[in-house]
């Protein structure tokens, strides 16, 4: 990911698109606490970029909800689950 960030930049979507992988790589092995920011980051900068409703950004919502899902924590993964579905009903019928 440093590379692509020296060579794309942070917010070119090749980056972004890598540190979401990133993060869901550290949320399979358990480690949750360097998952959660890239997720955050990533989805900050999707938003920034492209708008709540595109693909990708709902993509990495998901991902962190799936995130919180697995850290137990339901209050938080619901409400994203929530808003994935309804933006994508919206944007894919």
């Amino acid at each position: 990911m440093k590379k692509r960030k020296e060579k794309l930049g942070e917010d070119h979507p090749d980056t972004l698109t890598t540190m979401n992988n990133l993060a869901a790589l550290y949320e399979s092995q358990g480690d949750y606490a360097l998952a959660l920011p890239l997720y955050l980051k990533c989805l900050e900068k999707w938003k920034e970029k492209l708008g709540e409703d595109h693909p990708s950004t709902l993509a990495t919502m998901n991902n962190l909800a799936g995130l919180y899902e697995s850290q137990g924590d339901y209050a938080s993964a619901l409400p994203l689950y929530l808003k994935c579905l309804e933006k994508r009903k919206e944007r894919l019928g």
